[in-house]
């Protein structure tokens, strides 16, 4: 049974680790695996054991050659008795194996589990900023691929260079024990015929990355012709586009005609090199067997012993790339697990109840050191329950406004202050539980209605839950489909139009019962009738609430308590819809291109 990581705390010795050892990867390996070397001990003994049969038929093949060839009067016996070892240790193999298998993937596998389970724990605590600059591709790549491949570096270095040590000490201590002048040979000639292998296979590797790397180059390319395909059809560039792919796959069959000739040529070539010795150890070991210096029976045992050692030495140099991989891995996760972007609350004011009135003072805010500033001197004031729309234009810092409300980004310069506490003082986690925020592009994930509308909120009576999809103009969808609430939305809400899926997200910040509301263009790129719903449901979870309000159609801002026009990172117009139409300012204008 896998103990759970989260038990034993190992996510954060797993972290620890990373920040203690962060340039040594190695160490960083061992370490993370501290408190599970008993069960690699015990794996060791069960794999010796399980494989002994591999190193003990050439013993026994030699003695029962010698037997026969010296004509010894108890032949039979010592031939049966040799036999009956071989066959026990060869069914000993199997309970051996599953042991040996069971105290290895013990280990691994939570080590496995507790990375990604810290990676996932870390990648919850970064702050907004970390994965806006980060790629979610390569976030994930590194949960999953880098993950795998430690685990893939943990058995090579455990059980594959266990194996290799084990069969090469053993081939060497049996041969020196029987006869210092084959040991001698073993020592000048091994090397010589390993390094010649591993010279070949270096250089079909090679021809192997070309291939790799056109094939990864061409399936993106597919990839984007297929995405393309309505774009192509619509401007009649079907040839052209196919003409393009096709030059794609001409190169990666060229490529991989190379790569066949070259691992045909080279493949024999190493074969017959490895034969050339084996050759010259088989003829070596006959003129000593014929001197008498060493046994008939030992020409088998030599022979056997040597491919095994060149096979393993071939084998080390072999696993170098495999192992220089897992060492990348880890240090590609240690990119995460040492990431120091991270939002801080520890120790910080919980907050146990939110009013809704934000002031901000003089507010300065960059995305990085080298950018200019996006907000340049904001101060703005509003009151518990107000509704405030946001317009202006685009990189005016309507959006950033908003990140500074939820908590995303703190002010470089100046302070927000919430009920009259600055934000940079108070536990943004426990702020956000009196928060809710209905994005632009709605996120939902593929689990039911019921699922999206109640995520993170647990124990939600009935009554409650069809109050909420009344209020967000939800209840003609759920009445109409077969399962009602318990719809599969799937993927991303993809069974769902655009509208439906605002209004299910709308239901999940009404559920919340919310202080604060903030809402990024949530009618966007929607048609007059889903807007209207949307609008209706937006009213419904705005009542009474503090209320940040991001939108470019200006008609939908009405019956906003205040609008403030955003303006090269500064408030150029504040006050009622009405106040700005009077003033004929930058708002009325703004409302006159859009009439």
């Amino acid at each position: 049974m896998i103990r759970n990581p989260k038990e034993d705390h190992a996510e954060e010795k797993f972290i620890e680790s990373f920040k203690k050892y962060k340039d040594n990867p190695l160490k960083i390996l061992l370490s993370i695996y501290k408190g599970n070397y008993s069960k690699f001990l015990l794996s060791v003994i069960f794999f010796v054991i399980k494989h002994s049969p591999v190193w003990m038929a050439p013993i026994v093949l030699a003695n029962i050659i010698n037997y026969v060839t010296l004509n010894d009067e108890h032949c039979m016996k010592k031939v049966i008795l040799n036999v009956g070892l071989m066959i026990f240790l060869i069914l000993l193999n199997v309970p051996m194996n599953y042991f040996h298998v069971k105290f290895k993937s013990l280990a691994v596998r939570y080590v496995e589990t507790g990375l990604r389970g810290a990676l996932v724990k870390k990648l919850q605590q970064l702050s907004i900023s970390y994965h806006k600059n980060m790629q979610s591709g390569r976030l994930q790549s590194k949960i999953m691929r880098d993950v795998e491949a430690v685990e893939t570096l943990s058995t090579q270095m455990f059980v594959s260079l266990l194996n290799i040590a084990l069969n090469i000490v053993i081939a060497m201590i049996v041969t020196v024990s029987k006869s210092i002048i084959v040991f001698a040979f073993f020592v000048l000639t091994v090397p010589v015929a390993a390094i010649t292998m591993v010279t070949f296979k270096g250089v079909i590797r090679k021809r192997n990355q070309e291939f790799r790397k056109e094939m990864e180059s061409t399936s993106a390319r597919v990839m984007e012709m297929v995405e393309l395909i309505p774009v192509t059809r619509a401007h009649a560039l079907e040839e052209e586009e196919a003409q393009k792919v096709s030059e794609h796959l001409i190169e990666v069959a060229e490529k991989g005609y190379r790569l066949d000739i070259i691992q045909s040529t080279f493949g024999s070539v190493g074969w017959a090199v490895f034969q050339v010795f084996q050759i010259i150890c088989l003829a070596f070991t006959a003129y000593l067997a014929f001197g008498g210096k060493i046994l008939v029976g030992d020409i088998a045992l030599y022979q056997n012993y040597f491919s095994t050692i060149v096979q393993q030495v071939s084998a080390i140099i072999t696993l170098i790339p495999t192992i220089t991989k897992g060492l990348e891995s880890v240090r590609s996760i240690g990119e995460v697990l040492v990431a120091e972007d991270v939002e801080e609350n520890e120790g910080k004011e919980v907050v146990d109840s939110v009013e809704g009135e934000f002031v901000f003072k003089n507010v300065e805010f960059r995305y990085n050191k080298e950018s200019n500033p996006i907000l340049k001197g904001l101060n703005l004031t509003v009151k518990k329950g107000e509704t405030i729309a946001l317009v202006g234009e685009s990189g005016a810092g309507k959006t950033t406004i908003l990140n500074l409300v939820v908590g995303f980004n703190l002010a470089d310069k100046g302070e927000v202050l919430l009920d009259g506490k600055s934000m940079k003082d108070i536990d943004l986690r426990s702020y956000r539980k009196h928060l809710a925020v209905v994005p632009q592009n709605t996120i939902l994930f593929s689990g039911t209605i019921r699922d999206n509308i109640t995520y993170g909120i647990h124990d939600v009576d009935e009554d409650t839950l069809m109050e909420v999809v009344k209020a967000a103009n939800l209840m003609d969808l759920v009445e109409s489909l077969p399962d009602g609430l318990n719809t599969v939305v799937g993927e991303h809400g993809g069974r769902l139009s655009g509208g439906q899926r605002q209004r299910i997200a709308i239901a999940r910040a009404l559920i919340r019962n919310p202080q604060v509301i903030v809402l990024d263009e949530a009618t966007s790129a929607l048609d007059s009738i889903s807007e209207k719903l949307i609008q209706e449901a937006i009213n419904n979870l705005t009542a009474n609430r503090t209320t940040f309000i991001v939108a470019h159609r200006l008609s939908t801002i009405k019956d906003a308590d205040k609008i403030a026009v955003i303006r090269d990172g500064r408030c150029a117009e504040y006050g009622t819809y009405e106040e700005l139409m009077e003033l004929k300012g930058e708002f009325y204008r703004m409302k006159q291109i859009q009439s």
